[in-house]
């Protein structure tokens, strides 16, 4: 705020918040936004009013999507576990969702919290133990920047997991279903330049993702002994060897 800037570009939904309540005035775009309405960030999609907008970095309701792939996967497997940021409320958005997604598949949902990088281990030691068949990452910053620590413990545990954002299979996870952050920050640019002409953000409708990607690591599959059908992989958008 000192620097007086003329437009904020955020990336995630904590960082939007932080930024709103820092500045009432400066205009924020938030490039990565989770449910930013129903969280009280803008007033509707369609016309924020306020002085934050931007694009949508995933909707709740593809968590439920990413366990039905990761079931998919692993037929008759009926248990699975998730990774929670307790710090980061869109994660209670994600826990619902997949909550109300197991119920509907007739399956069992173990949540583990965790509030900092140092919890993440014990995380994945206690969904060892609870015998989960797979593990849901959802989107998150604390996440992502962990991504290649996540990997590395879900193949030590053997256990299949299921992210939100193309990055962590990059990094050696087995397998995303999510928006293309690249793309997020593209069209953040594309907000900057109609701020910067004199456009209001609370006039700027907030975008919806259009286009969700499957990815898929092979590597990580053997690493973690499963075989992934060929019909599967035909429906994938992006296979890593």
């Amino acid at each position: 705020m000192r620097h007086k800037p003329n437009v904020i570009v955020v990336g995630n939904t904590t960082a939007a918040f932080a930024a709103k309540q820092a500045t009432a005035s400066i205009p924020i775009i938030a490039a990565a936004s989770v449910e930013p309405v129903s969280l009280g960030l803008a007033a509707s999609q369609a016309r924020p009013q306020g002085n934050v907008t931007g694009i949508y970095s995933t909707l709740g309701s593809l968590v439920g999507k990413q366990l039905e792939f990761g079931f998919e996967l692993m037929p008759g497997a009926k248990r699975a576990g998730m990774l929670v940021n307790a710090s980061n409320v869109a994660n209670t958005l994600f826990r619902h969702e997949a909550e109300t997604a197991a119920q509907v598949m007739a399956a069992n949902l173990i949540s583990v919290e965790v509030r900092t990088p140092a919890d993440i281990d014990s995380a994945f030691q206690t969904l060892a133990h609870e015998r989960v068949n797979l593990v849901v990452v959802p989107p998150d910053p604390m996440f992502l920047n962990e991504r290649r620590r996540i990997a590395e413990l879900a193949i030590a545990a053997r256990l299949p997991a299921v992210y939100g954002l193309r990055e962590h299979v990059e990094d050696g996870g087995l397998m995303s279903y999510g928006v293309d952050l690249r793309e997020n920050f593209r069209r953040a640019a594309a907000y900057v330049d109609k701020i910067l002409k004199g456009a209001k953000p609370g006039d700027l409708p907030i975008e919806q993702p259009t286009k969700f990607e499957l990815v898929i690591n092979l590597k990580a599959a053997k690493a973690v002994g499963l075989t992934i059908p060929e019909s599967f992989l035909a429906r994938a958008d992006e296979v890593i060897e």
